[in-house]
């Protein structure tokens, strides 16, 4: 965490400014994290990011590190002990989209060759840089968000929506969305 930098709005307790300065934004090119991302977003569905960050390394331990293989047989016995564990969110749908999201992945994988080539042709495959002067000015969604949701449910994935795609796109690096103050939107760009 870097002292006495002008960061994004958003980005104040210290966690929230940890993930900011180090991942937000950041083009993400790995499969696993890139399906981490998309489930964490969907248990944020309602939720602060807050929230789902500090329950974050609990999701890594109970789902496998996010082994895109391994969550996609989870088995209802599994399953029954993610909903027992206070360590996650413990919502029956959102675990079990969790598993549904992994198949998809997987067809995905062996449509594309990577989920990573998938995703990111929602943005031609380099991130969208944006020039946001304050965080009042980003959109929650747009039509790549739009696009990528869409496609995503069509391939039945849920907890897809097009905010929760947008903040994916975010979190990822597939667009930047730093602030134009924010010592990271330069070093992003």
């Amino acid at each position: 965490m870097i002292v006495g930098m002008k960061r994004c709005a958003w980005a104040q307790k210290d966690l929230d400014v940890r993930y900011h300065d180090e991942e937000w934004g950041v083009p993400l090119h790995d499969d696993r994290l890139l399906f981490e991302f998309l489930i964490l977003e969907g248990a944020q569905a309602g939720l602060s990011w807050s929230t789902i960050l500090a329950k974050r390394e609990n999701y890594r331990r109970l789902f496998d590190g996010f082994e895109i293989a391994k969550v996609a047989r989870y088995s209802d016995k599994k399953k029954g002990k993610l909903l027992e564990d206070a360590g996650i969110v413990r919502n029956r749908l959102k675990i079990e989209s969790a598993v549904r999201n992994a198949k998809a992945a997987l067809a995905i994988q062996k449509e594309f060759q990577t989920l990573d080539s998938y995703l990111w042709s929602f943005v031609d495959g380099k991130p969208i840089q944006n020039r946001w002067k304050s965080m009042a000015e980003v959109p929650v969604k747009t039509a790549e968000s739009d696009a990528m949701s869409k496609d995503l449910k069509k391939r039945g994935m849920n907890f897809v929506g097009s905010t929760i795609c947008y903040a994916f796109m975010q979190a990822t690096g597939m667009v930047n969305d730093h602030e134009v103050g924010c010592f990271r939107h330069k070093e992003l760009r």
